[in-house]
């Protein structure tokens, strides 16, 4: 059987649960969805009291990287961010120092 392309669902797909653990994994998302998903991730940690995290944005060309520590350089929630050592993934990882809530 087959599917004519004009019977397609045009629905959003459902929300995807992320884990709140203070690791964020980029490699599933789509560039446009970076900003927001990296703020609220954020939010959502510092309200569990995680105050490190750690952002998984891969090597590969670096625009990732840049992306994601433009943002982070921005927020006021963010002491520090760095990439990560040998252990926590060099340069395809950086790690997140957060403010906690007062």
């Amino acid at each position: 059987m087959t599917q004519d392309k004009n019977d397609q669902s045009t629905e959003d797909p459902e929300p995807l649960e992320l884990p709140i653990d203070g690791v964020l994994d980029l490699h599933t998302f789509q560039p446009r969805e970076v900003e927001d998903l990296l703020q609220d991730y954020i939010v959502a940690c510092r309200e569990k009291g995680i105050l490190e995290v750690r952002v998984i944005h891969g090597k590969g060309t670096g625009a990732l990287r840049r992306t994601v520590h433009s943002i982070l350089s921005r927020l006021p929630e963010v002491i520090s961010f760095h990439l990560a050592g040998a252990e926590a993934g060099s340069w395809g990882a950086t790690l997140v120092r957060l403010r906690p809530l007062e």
